[in-house]
């Protein structure tokens, strides 16, 4: 169960703004698309960079508070619905497009920038971001990811899977790391 003490933590983290605690709030962040799922998380938080992330999940993990990663939650699947209560941690205030590499076909984005928003930026430069779930004007890239999304188009392109080169990922513990890199082979010797 999360107390005011932990609420207050969380504020001196993030600022008072990007810590959620209305019945309201809590409740528009308790169900995905499914409609078939909800349970209320006891605290949403809105972090904007990676630093506050991990030290969110570093007071968490010291207080064994659940987290639940949350983008849209567009998604029907479940995946972002707090099933424990605890923490929501909505990625969705970190919406940056840092760089689109026309030159070696790659792009680096945040986790809560909108698919629609990434594919038309990457349509200025001629290019598309095949994996494209009917959600694609409000889904974000982190549960696009998260999901290994999808459609039909992806029986000719492939899932998300296969575009993804590297993530910067923050640990349960807080600590961050950082997987790939930005060619589709980045190490020698046997898989693991």
């Amino acid at each position: 169960m999360i107390k005011a003490k932990h609420i207050n933590r969380l504020r001196q983290i993030i600022g008072k703004d990007n810590v959620l605690t209305s019945k309201e709030d809590l409740l528009a962040y308790s169900y995905d698309a499914t409609n078939l799922w909800s349970h209320m998380p006891d605290v949403v938080v809105l972090p904007s960079n990676a630093e506050q992330i991990s030290e969110i999940l570093k007071f968490a993990s010291e207080y064994q508070i659940p987290v639940t990663p949350r983008g849209s939650g567009t998604n029907v699947s479940g995946g972002s619905i707090p099933i424990k209560g605890g923490i929501v941690l909505c990625a969705t205030r970190m919406s940056r497009i840092i760089e689109i590499n026309k030159t070696n076909l790659n792009a680096t984005v945040e986790p809560g920038v909108i698919l629609q928003d990434f594919n038309t930026a990457l349509a200025e430069e001629g290019l598309f971001f095949p994996p494209d779930p009917q959600s694609f004007a409000g889904c974000t890239m982190g549960g696009v990811v998260a999901e290994n999304s999808g459609v039909p188009s992806c029986l000719k392109y492939g899932v998300t899977k296969q575009y993804v080169l590297g993530l910067q990922v923050v640990l349960a513990d807080g600590r961050v790391m950082k997987i790939g890199g930005l060619t589709p082979k980045n190490r020698t010797g046997y898989d693991r």
